[in-house]
């Protein structure tokens, strides 16, 4: 189907969100109207950061209350829409059933719009690389858009901490079926890694796992993450783009998969050292990780560490249909840092005779 027109209006769900915060201020920019749908429109502690957007002064952004569990929530937010940002995150992954109840209702105002023509729906590299055996990343190392985790294997359930991955991939079909049988709209899903860079509002902090992860970090504490598995980050700016040109590229097609990642990884100490490197007129006084893994699972570091090393990240496909140009590493780092202190109000623990300026 047709990508939304130049200054076309877009719903973007989980707006109030990391990502969803930055894909509203990228439309935005772009010229597009915006409308930002949120559990609760007057809850200023979330919403604020939406309202000081210029676009909502002069109308342009609209803020929209809409619980995603509620059948019907988004049938008058949806109509006269041009595209759909499907950003937002359900209440419980763990739940087949309910997550597919979900998707059926989403699209259900969607087809009775009448008007959108794309569906962005934002999933997960959990939906890429999950896996319940961890050998399989070393028979199929390569991650890029084609490769699922072994769906096959009996142990792939929620209960062996399957259930987002398999929420996700759930989600991804239940949308590109949906437009395949509709014939007026089409769905790309984005695959994005592990978000870092700046929060815009301090709620944010806590509405995901890497930025949170960073701000335990200034606090003094970590943790060693999925079984040593190294962080395979893109920027939360970067991940928005590659959504908002999504939306109107004419280069992609219904049921395609984008990977929103820069393909750099590092382990999770690294990440914690590089504060000080970066940063080092802060001061950071850097933590030792804390290892929760038990055991078993620690004696096996080594091994874990080097198939996660052997594995190859692909982002072609992205680079090819869209101009997104990833930020590196780094420059994400410092961002998410200095948002967690000036917007977050984190007060990190430093080293003797350094202070955060007030």
């Amino acid at each position: 189907m047709a990508p939304i027109p130049k200054g076309g209006t877009v719903a973007v769900t989980g707006a109030a969100g990391f990502i969803g915060g930055w894909v509203v201020r990228l439309l935005l920019d772009r010229g597009h109207r915006v409308r930002a749908c949120v559990r609760d429109a007057t809850d200023e502690a979330k919403t604020a950061f939406l309202k000081a957007m210029p676009g909502f002064a002069s109308g342009r952004l609209t803020l929209h209350s809409a619980d995603l569990d509620n059948e019907g929530c988004f049938d008058e937010i949806f109509k006269g829409c041009h595209g759909v940002c499907h950003v937002s995150h359900v209440s419980d992954y763990n739940d087949a059933d309910y997550v597919r109840r979900v998707c059926d209702h989403v699209i259900a105002s969607i087809n009775a719009a009448g008007t959108v023509s794309r569906v962005i729906v934002t999933s997960s590299i959990a939906a890429v690389i999950s896996e319940v055996d961890v050998q399989e990343l070393v028979k199929r190392p390569v991650c890029y858009e084609d490769r699922y985790p072994d769906e096959q294997n009996p142990k792939r359930t929620a209960e062996r901490g399957q259930g987002y991955s398999i929420g996700k991939v759930i989600a991804e079909r239940a949308f590109s079926d949906a437009a395949a049988a509709s014939g007026e709209w089409d769905a790309i899903t984005v695959c994005p890694g592990d978000n870092v860079g700046p929060i815009q509002s301090a709620h944010q902090k806590e509405m995901g796992p890497w930025q949170h992860n960073i701000e335990m970090m200034l606090l003094g504490e970590y943790y060693q993450n999925g079984a040593y598995r190294p962080w395979m980050v893109v920027d939360v700016r970067d991940d928005a783009e590659c959504h908002v040109q999504l939306l109107t590229s004419v280069d992609v097609k219904n049921g395609e998969r984008y990977i929103a990642w820069s393909t750099e990884t590092r382990n999770v100490e690294d990440i914690c050292a590089s504060i000080d490197r970066l940063l080092p007129e802060l001061g950071h006084d850097t933590p030792e990780v804390t290892d929760p893994f038990p055991e078993r699972v620690k004696v096996r570091e080594k091994e874990l560490r080097a198939i996660w090393a052997g594995c190859e990240l692909r982002n072609d496909r992205m680079r090819a249909v869209t101009t997104v140009r990833f930020r590196s590493m780094d420059e994400s780092i410092v961002d998410c840092v200095e948002s967690l202190i000036s917007i977050g109000k984190v007060v990190p623990k430093l080293r003797p005779g350094h202070s955060v300026r007030s």
